[in-house]
């Protein structure tokens, strides 16, 4: 029987597994797509090195040839400057597909045992306690399990949890293209109009990505492609995220804890998902390995998780909230629900 079911591979949950592996638990990890799969790339901020190096991962990411860039082109009312990262800071410019197949190999060597393609069914209840699921290769017992799931809220729909919403239903589109745009390979570009944001930026030598957020409607034209890759191949059709904001305040409980998009979402301007991610999957691995290897009480650190991210979720979403209000006006940020601001606290 394993420890800990982890359910979803991504980053929150490749690393979460990772995690559990390297504390000596049995892990189980399932994720129901076969990889590369296609996810709008990911701009990692400067701060992402610590995470990385935490879970022993710093080398192999930063020697696999991902782009690094130094900062962002802005554009606010027709005036574009260029926003450094603080103190020289260097980011890194990930493509997802390569970046989550990266990090779930990595699980794999750690001896994390992986169902892919797999599914979680449901999960498995023992006096209202999470004790397993049922899954696509049978019924799996475990002390405890994962959802990482992602926005789909896999274990939250089960288990029936609340879901605040803090935002208008925003929907981001994205689509990638290829060829050549000299003006975007060195840095991103973030260009705000009357109607929403949009974001361009090259992922790899040759491929660029734009993601898209029309803040008063959520369908976007037909055609629409940013003014500076127009000429470009698209290679892939228009996608769509549901980028609403929102928060599962019961984010751990009995046998179970939720990690990255699966216990609270914030739109791309955030800046920092996928970091956040990660480090979410950290603090419920060693949550875990604290109940299952030091007797620590499973109340106490399910409720220790919950005020940790609802601290993080109330930080982020105020500040998003004041950057909204500088990029769009006071009437997008009144209708933006969000907590009153509070220090992030660390594990």
């Amino acid at each position: 029987m394993p420890d800990v079911i982890v359910v979803g591979g991504g980053p929150a949950g490749s690393c979460a597994a990772l995690r559990c592996a390297q504390m000596g638990l049995n892990t189980v990890l399932i994720e129901r797509e076969a990889f590369p799969r296609n996810r709008p790339g990911e701009s990692l901020h400067p701060g992402f090195e610590k995470v990385l190096d935490e879970l022993e991962l710093l080398a192999q990411v930063v020697n696999s040839g991902f782009l690094r860039f130094d900062g962002n082109w802005v554009t606010r009312a027709g005036a574009t400057t260029f926003e450094p990262f603080p103190n020289g800071g260097i980011g890194l410019q990930a493509s997802r597909p390569e970046f989550d197949a990266l990090l779930l190999e990595c699980a794999r060597t750690a001896g994390v045992e992986i169902l892919q393609p797999g599914r979680a069914l449901s999960p498995l209840l023992d006096g209202g306690r999470v004790n397993g699921a049922e899954t696509s290769a049978g019924r799996m017992e475990a002390a405890f399990v994962i959802d990482a799931a992602g926005r789909g809220n896999w274990l939250t729909h089960h288990l029936n949890l609340e879901i605040e919403t803090r935002s208008p239903r925003w929907i981001a589109h994205y689509a990638y293209l290829e060829g050549e745009c000299p003006i975007r390979d060195d840095n991103p570009g973030f260009f705000v109009d009357d109607e929403g944001w949009t974001w361009t930026v090259r992922v790899r030598p040759g491929l660029y990505n734009w993601a898209r957020l029309n803040i008063y409607g959520n369908a976007i034209a037909d055609d629409f492609v940013p003014d500076e890759l127009r000429g470009l191949r698209v290679v892939s059709p228009v996608q769509s995220a549901d980028v609403t904001w929102r928060f599962i305040p019961q984010c751990a409980g009995d046998g179970y804890f939720l990690c990255g998009d699966a216990a609270a979402v914030l739109d791309p301007t955030s800046s920092h998902g996928v970091v956040k991610a990660i480090t979410s999957g950290i603090l419920a691995a060693d949550r875990v390995t604290q109940v299952i290897k030091e007797d620590r009480d499973p109340d106490e650190a399910a409720e220790e998780f919950r005020r940790i991210f609802a601290d993080w979720f109330a930080y982020d979403a105020g500040r998003l909230k004041l950057d909204y209000g500088r990029m769009f006006g006071e009437r997008i940020a009144a209708r933006l629900n969000c907590p009153s601001e509070a220090s992030p606290r660390h594990r």
